[in-house]
């Protein structure tokens, strides 16, 4: 800390008793400062600058009396004119009084501007309803008056400089109070848009009325979802007494009281009235009212039972597929049952007991004496009982096998199976059929699984169109994409031979009698899906058709030209 001379403050050194009480302070530079008279004289300048600084205070209160009230200004004391007299000193000021002299200091410092002669006049005059005591009040913490902007009981008057005062932006209103009561009536009345269906009420704006607090009772609500429980369930009777009435064809609008009365049991019931001529069942024990005769007779009606026609089309459960562990264990314990039947059935005496099972490894422990005697014998009586067993073993295996009559019966069998499930038809565009031995391929092939369709034979491309079962269609389209090798080519045949009537381009060998190049013939599967029936009867074959109105011709009769069309416009797939 350091006061208004810019010496430092220090506490009293303990060994000084004498005048000096401080500590010696030091200078900047490190010598000691003399501490008397350095002392005294910073105290005769702190005392001559607090006399100064009140005397600018006072002439600046009097310029701003003089411009509130036009007295003159008192002529403010000059440096010539005598200072009052500083009071006595003593030799070691308090710690209170350096920090007053420095606060005076300060403010005399932040006066300093306004002190100046030639200084000029504020632009703005302070306004004349403040007095003494107000303007005092808005000063601030250093002796410095408010900003006029901040003052909100009157606004500033600002000075142009022609002279002309400016005042803000509705000055003069500022200080009117604004009317918000409403419209009278007799204005509402005089306006041409007022309605008098409205009322005075909906036009005059009511005071606000303070509302007290109203708390609800206990158990309030609890009673409300009570009523509204009750009032569900006696909607929901309502609603079951009035399906039941419709079932029963009694009158929607019958009381509900009325429904829960069990009505009194009729003298007839209605089943039995086509069997009585009566009006009570005492007509029972007269047989001539009874109708019996003529209604119940020997024969029953059974209604014919119609299969559902969607379960056709259902694929037949599969047995469940065994591990060969698993089947191995199933047929162990199968032939250990028939072993345990047919042994009860020796202890019974219903069957013969089974003869020794001779082989040479157990040889002579079944025989024993015997086949020490005539070893020779007995070894080829048991190669002889082995024979038999292999050719009973073989036998069996023969009698179980089906013939080719029958093989052939139960694929035709399972291809019908398969067709009734559900019509499936594919086809097929091929670059070239120029090959007989594929052609041959194509038709067989149909024919072996049971397919109907057609194929065209065409200079510019070829058709292939079948129909059948869905396993049938499927062992087709793998013989058509992934069997045959349309790139192959085989040479001329002995059929091809014999056929000299038959155009160059359905041939294996050019003009020149050399092999075609076939490395570019590709077979695609152009169209797929399922249809309501067969549109061909049987497999027609190859037929050749040169133009393409041979071909709409063929494919007319069974409405199937839209395939042709198709496969002229189809683009394989690049990859």
């Amino acid at each position: 800390m350091a006061d208004a001379s810019g010496n430092t403050l220090k506490r009293p050194h303990p060994e000084d008793n004498g005048n000096d009480s401080q500590k010696r302070p030091r200078s900047n530079h490190g010598s000691p400062v003399p501490g008397s008279a350095g002392a005294a004289a910073g105290k005769v300048d702190i005392e001559k600058m607090m006399a100064e600084a009140r005397a600018k205070a006072e002439a600046v209160r009097a310029r701003l009396q003089a411009a509130r009230g036009g007295a003159t200004p008192p002529v403010p004391p000059t440096e010539s004119s005598p200072s009052p007299a500083p009071p006595a000193s003593t030799p070691a000021m308090s710690r209170l009084e350096q920090m007053k002299a420095r606060v005076a200091a300060a403010t005399a410092k932040a006066n300093a501007p306004a002190q100046r002669p030639e200084a000029p006049a504020p632009s703005y005059q302070q306004p004349q309803a403040f007095d003494d005591d107000s303007f005092s009040k808005a000063r601030g913490g250093l002796d410095v008056g408010l900003h006029p902007a901040l003052l909100s009981d009157a606004t500033p008057v600002f000075s142009g400089s022609k002279g002309r005062q400016q005042k803000g932006d509705k000055a003069g209103n500022r200080g009117k109070q604004l009317d918000l009561s409403g419209p009278s009536i007799e204005e509402i009345r005089n306006n041409p848009y007022f309605d008098p269906s409205l009322g005075p009420k909906a036009t005059i704006a009511k005071p606000r009325q303070s509302r007290e607090l109203s708390f609800n009772q206990k158990g309030k609500y609890v009673q409300q979802a009570i009523n509204l429980r009750r009032a569900e369930q006696l909607e929901a009777m309502k609603k079951r007494i009035a399906e039941r009435a419709r079932l029963a064809g009694i009158d929607e609008d019958m009381d509900v009281e009325k429904s829960y009365s069990v009505p009194a049991p009729p003298a007839v019931e209605w089943w039995d009235e086509r069997f009585i001529d009566g009006s009570d069942y005492d007509a029972i024990e007269d047989p001539s009212k009874l109708k019996i005769d003529a209604i119940v007779t020997q024969y029953v009606q059974h209604p014919i039972q119609l299969e559902p026609p969607q379960e056709k089309h259902m694929p037949t459960q599969k047995p469940m597929f065994l591990t060969p562990k698993e089947q191995a264990k199933i047929r162990r314990q199968r032939r250990m049952a028939d072993l345990k039947e047919q042994q009860a059935k020796i202890r019974l005496g219903l069957e013969p007991a089974p003869p020794p099972k001779v082989k040479k490894s157990n040889l002579m422990r079944v025989l024993g004496e015997q086949a020490v005697k005539d070893p020779t014998a007995v070894e080829a009586q048991v190669n002889r009982e082995i024979a038999e067993r292999k050719e009973k073993h073989l036998l069996m295996n023969e009698e179980r096998k089906l013939t080719k009559d029958q093989r052939r019966e139960k694929l035709e069998s399972q291809q019908e199976k398969d067709a009734a499930l559900g019509i499936f038809m594919s086809v097929y565009r091929i670059d070239s059929l120029a090959s007989g031995r594929n052609r041959f391929k194509i038709g067989k092939n149909a024919e072996q699984n049971k397919l109907t369709g057609i194929c065209i034979v065409h200079p510019r491309l070829n058709l292939v169109i079948v129909e059948g079962g869905k396993h049938s269609v499927n062992n087709y389209r793998k013989l058509m994409l992934n069997r045959v090798d349309w790139t192959e080519n085989p040479g001329p045949t002995t059929s091809d031979r014999n056929r000299e009537s038959e155009p160059l381009w359905l041939s294996t060998e050019d003009d020149k009698g050399e092999a075609r190049d076939f490395s570019q013939n590709t077979c695609n599967l152009i169209w797929e899906g399922q249809s309501k029936s067969r549109l061909f009867k049987r497999w027609v074959g190859a037929r050749v058709c040169e133009t393409e109105s041979e071909v709409k011709a063929a494919l007319s009769r069974t409405n199937t030209e839209n395939f042709w069309t198709l496969a002229k416009s189809f683009k394989p797939a690049e990859f």
